[in-house]
């Protein structure tokens, strides 16, 4: 099975050839870099038609959310971590495309203010308008000849929706060959495997369940720049009011994160391939 990365790859070599001997210095730079990538919204129409025609016929729906993650790392956390992913489930999977990242999903109540509500940086959506926007998203993708749309969520507090909108799909489509799949997996690993690995690395009293030494390690494998060093090492002692729940952040690092990027990665890859029957 040729990954999208292969055929990208192939793509600017092909682009690279016709640019010419003679304005090979020139051109270098344009040739150097693949002309199609998984993130759709990078594409032409042209080029997604022509990759769904050559076999990319999964695409990736990764869900974040707009919150509050403690005082020292930067609100747009599950977006940033789930696009970043999302890409590396892409390439490792093969013949997948990225869907843009669904940012807005519910947080809580703005009447009382409630959850992450209570904080200024969060936005939420009603649960209703949220399980629309996910079927629609579906049947946006499927009508397009894609084949299997994969849910998956980096943020607790909606994974029964992203269920429950695969289900619904999977069943409106049965016997066009099209499928939709929750990949519970990449969210619950984190709670159970990657924590366990953490427990055994002697992190047990800093796993908590936000903006813990988990999150924030994770946040610090995909972009530091999203966590406020200063604010994280002197956050004192973790409090809800704070907005971290349980545990404490201040040992987390980009090298602990990786290892709980890799088994997200892993779990769902391994959902995808399953669900085609590889």
């Amino acid at each position: 099975m040729q990954s999208q990365f292969g055929k990208n790859t192939l793509r600017s070599m092909a682009a690279c050839f016709l640019c010419g001997a003679g304005a090979l210095a020139a051109s270098h730079l344009a040739c150097a870099a693949p002309l199609s990538s998984v993130l759709f919204e990078q594409n032409t129409w042209k080029e997604i038609q022509a990759d769904i025609a050559a076999g990319a016929t999964t695409i990736i729906v990764p869900v974040g959310g707009t919150e509050q993650s403690g005082p020292f790392i930067a609100v747009g956390k599950h977006n940033t971590r789930a696009l970043y992913l999302a890409q590396q489930i892409a390439e490792k999977a093969g013949n997948t495309l990225v869907a843009p990242v669904i940012a807005y999903v519910p947080e809580g109540g703005t009447s009382p203010r409630s959850s992450h509500m209570r904080f200024p940086g969060t936005i939420t959506v009603p649960p209703d308008v949220f399980e629309k926007l996910l079927v629609s998203a579906g049947e946006s993708f499927q009508v397009q000849g894609f084949k299997l749309i994969v849910f998956v969520g980096d943020h607790g507090g909606y994974q029964k929706y992203l269920q429950k909108a695969a289900e619904t799909l999977t069943q409106k489509w049965k016997g066009t060959g099209a499928k939709a799949l929750y990949a519970a997996g990449y969210y619950t690993v984190v709670a159970h495997q990657y924590a366990d690995w953490l427990k055994q690395k002697g992190y047990g009293k800093d796993v908590g369940m936000h903006a813990d030494i988990s999150d924030t390690s994770l946040m610090l494998a995909v972009d530091p720049s999203m966590v406020r060093e200063q604010a994280l090492r002197a956050s004192g002692t973790p409090s809800s009011a704070d907005g971290i729940y349980g545990g404490d952040p201040r040992r987390a690092s980009a090298s602990l994160g990786q290892a709980g990027l890799a088994m997200q990665v892993n779990a769902a890859v391994q959902a995808i391939e399953q669900a085609r029957g590889n």
